[in-house]
């Protein structure tokens, strides 16, 4: 359920075909993210999960399957 969630952002933010996205897609790499573009995603998946993401684990969070995990151990 939260991969859906997160996969229905993405697709919404970058224009991109929702079944392009995996669990293995690089949000910079394959996406084509920007530093600006990662903290709008990151404002609404704090606003879609009631999650808080910390500014030393924004780095880790390069995939969407370590964005998915990290909104499951944090909300």
């Amino acid at each position: 359920m939260v991969f859906e969630k997160v996969r229905e952002l993405l697709a919404k933010q970058f224009e991109a075909d929702e079944d392009s996205i995996t669990l293995e897609t690089n949000i910079s790499e394959d996406l084509g993210a920007d530093s600006l573009d990662v903290f709008d995603l990151l404002m609404s998946v704090e606003d879609e999960f009631s999650v808080d993401v910390a500014d030393e684990d924004i780095e880790s969070l390069k995939t969407v399957g370590a964005l998915v995990r990290y909104i499951e151990e944090n909300s």
